[in-house]
């Protein structure tokens, strides 16, 4: 099995997933998973979580399983549908990779609530570079 410490120092200097309270619960080869405890601030005007907060879990998810080999990957296209409302409690996300070749790979991600209900299917291509991860430096 590869090595998946690299990414995990790399995702750790995600700011933008930690103010968003995402927590990244394993990365393996391909896929990854990631939990969001649902606050106050995750709520939109209808007192919903927010499209964006769920975006956020995905998209950290997607990013986490597309590094995962070691090399750099971005994204180059996704899409997400909303399938229900999510309100509380904690949401986790389940991405796997569907292909890879030299260059591009694509990715399904499942966004959950506690009760395991599908709340949002969020689908990514990445372009695979062959630069190596790299922990940011703070």
């Amino acid at each position: 099995m590869a090595d998946t410490q690299p990414i995990k120092e790399f995702l750790r200097g995600d700011r933008f997933a930690r103010l968003c309270g995402i927590e990244l619960l394993e990365v393996t080869p391909g896929s990854a998973r990631a939990r969001m405890l649902i606050t106050d601030a995750h709520l939109n005007g209808l007192r919903i979580v927010h499209g964006g907060a769920i975006f956020a879990l995905a998209d950290f998810t997607f990013a986490a399983a597309s590094n995962s080999h070691g090399t750099v990957a971005v994204g180059i296209n996704v899409s997400i549908s909303y399938l229900q409302a999510a309100r509380g409690g904690a949401l986790v996300a389940e991405a796997r990779e569907i292909s890879r070749n030299s260059k591009l790979a694509s990715y399904t991600i499942e966004v959950r609530d506690e009760a395991g209900c599908l709340i949002a299917l969020f689908q990514g291509m990445v372009y695979r570079k062959p630069d190596p991860i790299t922990p940011a430096q703070d």
